[in-house]
């Protein structure tokens, strides 16, 4: 069984590697020509592009290939929820001045929330006053 990395300090990816991993992260692991099939309705990508991305991540160590009759398959060793957490970080920090609450008080402000998700977001606030 493959074991999952937490990287300290992931590099950032770019647009179109997080896309690449977004994939990846949602089938598991995939060939080239398994996450094209993936990319949405209108997103085109040669073949050769998506392999030279991959490739890419590879080599920043995010994730593994091995060698599958003509191909590759490639999985993530990097967990999606640590990329997620270390996104933020940067964020608040690049972008908010180190100030979670302006980042917060900006996503409220600015996107649409269904009643379930402000819902989700009270028990999340409470669980986290339950913490402290």
């Amino acid at each position: 069984m493959r074991r999952k990395k937490t990287l300290d300090a992931p590099r950032r990816l770019t647009d179109v590697e997080l896309e690449l991993m977004s994939i990846l992260w949602d089938l598991g692991e995939a060939g080239v020509a398994e996450v094209i099939a993936k990319l949405p309705a209108g997103r085109e990508l040669a073949y050769t592009s998506v392999s030279t991305i991959l490739r890419i991540l590879e080599g920043k160590g995010v994730v593994e290939a091995r060698k599958e009759g003509r191909g590759h398959v490639y999985v993530p060793v990097l967990i999606r929820a640590d990329y997620e957490a270390h996104a933020v970080k940067d964020v608040v920090q690049r972008v908010f001045a180190g100030v979670p609450v302006a980042m917060v008080r900006q996503l409220l402000d600015n996107v649409e929330l269904s009643d379930d998700e402000v819902r989700e977001v009270r028990k999340l606030l409470s669980r986290t006053r339950e913490r402290r």
